[in-house]
């Protein structure tokens, strides 16, 4: 049977540069890349990917790049391969290349849409690998709103460290342990060089994989296409049947803004609460809904969070990672739980060209694993991730509690101050911080920063000393998808732009209460009135260049660090060109 769709051209954005006498010179260019005749009057696919060899989670994502492009091929498509950056941050981490990697998000979705653009290409197939290339890459295709779909690179395998499975989170935290003499450096060494063992984005459920399983959540991705392990070979079918995919969405002019809808972005908040996923998607998921032009904050996706039990068992709260959800039934099998409980909306399209219940109609419950969870009987009732609010913290904050039990979810103590992470690292590997201590990190916001540094380095020493549960932290920044303890971040106003956590003194007591929601410092309004009248902007070093440019677009952590009006200021979508 042939795969391949007819499609008329006379109504899509590459006929402006395929079609008629004057595109001689355009489809000149076509010929000398060995294209031909009939190859340039196909629909023309952009193949976009974020490989590099900065990290193992871009590594792979070339190779399955030529997967897509067979796909596409196949279906009677044009494939045009292309990449885009990504900052990863593993690598970016605890020093001052991690303000280069939110700002990433914005560079991905920015150059993908331009190259599309610019070259007038008909649908996308994305690939991405790393925390930011994931949200960066469904952002461009809602944004462009051109047939799409999105393929995970993949997560790494877990480590082998003499006879215990490893990850990352493990190494980072190796590290806290030297500090206080608790590991020596041979065993540090013997570690480091076994913690990452494939490519792959990292295992558990840190960002990357939280993103993954949005992407099938929101309907973006292929069913168990965002599980499955990079080396994996069954990755290159997934890819291919992505570009097959792409091509029927064309023929039917299914689109992503009309898969990802209110709905859609409510599955995929629910998905991040039942696998106790990254706090970052309350920052995602808000800047994916912005893109659409819909209304969508971190206090949306907090009420969600309240509402949706933690399920799945996975790492850095729970046992498991990636690698064994994908092998006792994937996403689906989490998300049919979630749809059987009436946690999800199942009438939603997906890229399938069939909804959620539609989709997972077929997937049946595994009794054998306990990797995930009955609804029924979840680990906790309420979600992994809880949103707060109080007078610290007028636009919200966001801890994750999957794994803490619900007697350490409450804190109080008295603020010690850091203007930046740095400070904050240095107090810690030289422990002159106290017991009892809310640690608050500042200036370090999307503006502040810029770019809202994650602050992993950090608080896997803390862990590492033994002290993760013993002193709070917060911060107008970020925390890693792979941080545990309590650990609160996004804390808006951030400080730069004279937020309450900008006016905090040592001493101060704050307090947290995440089983209400609650973030506050024992000041009056008339106390901090005072304060804010004398408070003074910080100047920072990032004076030229992009972060500087960032900075002066990027609005607040609540409605996702955006930096453009978004799809409710748009007049004309690229796909209607």
């Amino acid at each position: 049977m042939d795969a391949r769709h007819t499609t008329d051209k006379s109504k899509l954005p590459s006929r402006y540069v395929t079609e008629g006498p004057d595109r001689a010179p355009h489809r000149s260019y076509l010929y000398a890349m060995g294209l031909t005749r009939e190859q340039i009057h196909q629909p023309l696919i952009g193949v976009a990917s974020c490989w590099n060899e900065a990290a193992p989670c871009n590594i792979s994502l070339m190779r399955q790049a030529q997967a897509v492009k067979k796909g596409v091929a196949a279906a009677g498509g044009t494939p045009r391969e292309f990449c885009t950056i990504t900052v990863t941050d593993g690598i970016a981490m605890g020093h001052r290349g991690m303000r280069a990697s939110l700002p990433s998000r914005e560079v991905i979705a920015d150059s993908v849409e331009l190259t599309m653009r610019g070259h007038a290409y008909d649908a996308l197939v994305g690939l991405a690998g790393c925390d930011k290339s994931l949200p960066g890459m469904m952002m461009a295709m809602v944004r462009l709103n051109v047939p799409s779909v999105f393929i995970y690179g993949g997560s790494i395998l877990p480590g082998t460290f003499r006879g215990q499975p490893v990850t990352i989170q493990d190494l980072f935290e190796a590290v806290g342990k030297h500090s206080v003499g608790a590991m020596s450096d041979d065993d540090l060494e013997e570690l480091e060089q076994v913690a990452c063992p494939s490519a792959g984005a990292c295992g558990a459920q840190f960002t990357a994989n939280t993103m993954a399983t949005v992407s099938e959540a929101i309907g973006l991705a292929l069913p168990y296409s965002a599980g499955a392990p990079a080396p994996y070979e069954i990755r290159d079918r997934f890819c291919a049947t992505a570009g097959e995919m792409v091509m029927e969405l064309l023929a039917k002019n299914i689109r992503p803004r009309d898969i990802v809808t209110r709905k859609a972005l409510e599955n995929a908040a629910t998905v991040v609460a039942a696998s106790g996923g990254s706090t970052n998607a309350a920052l995602h998921l808000p800047a994916i809904a912005h893109e659409c032009g819909i209304e969508f904050d971190l206090f949306d996706v907090a009420e969600i969070f309240k509402r949706t039990p933690y399920i799945a068992d996975l790492k850095p709260g729970g046992r498991y990672v990636a690698k064994d959800l994908f092998e006792v039934g994937g996403i689906p099998l989490l998300m049919k739980t979630l749809l059987d409980g009436g946690f999800l909306h199942g009438d939603c399209m997906t890229v399938t060209g069939r909804t959620i219940a539609e989709n997972l109609a077929k997937v049946s419950w595994n009794a054998n694993q306990d990797v995930v969870r009955p609804s029924s009987q979840p680990i906790t009732a309420t979600g992994g991730v809880v949103g707060l609010k109080g007078n610290l913290a007028p636009e919200g904050a966001i801890v994750k509690v999957a794994g803490m039990p619900p007697e350490k979810q409450t804190f109080a103590g008295p603020a010690r101050v850091f203007d930046n992470e740095e400070a904050c690292f240095e107090a810690v590997k030289n422990r002159t911080y106290k017991e009892g201590e809310v640690l608050v990190i500042r200036y370090e916001g999307p503006r502040g920063g810029p770019g809202m540094r994650e602050m992993l380095a950090t608080t896997a020493a803390l862990y590492g000393q033994g002290m993760g549960d013993k002193v709070a932290l917060i911060t107008d920044g970020r925390f890693s998808g792979a941080t545990r303890g309590f650990c609160i971040g996004h804390v808006g106003p951030e400080a730069a732009v004279g937020g309450p956590i900008g006016l905090l003194k040592d001493g101060d007591i704050i307090r947290i209460d995440a089983i209400q929601g609650t973030l506050s410092v024992d000041l009056t309004d008339d106390e901090l009135a005072q304060r804010r009248a004398a408070w003074q902007p910080r100047a920072n070093d990032s004076t030229s260049g992009y972060l500087w440019k960032y900075a002066q677009t990027v609005g607040p952590a609540v409605t996702g660090a955006v930096t453009h009006p978004g799809g409710a200021q748009e007049t004309l979508s690229y796909a209607d060109i």
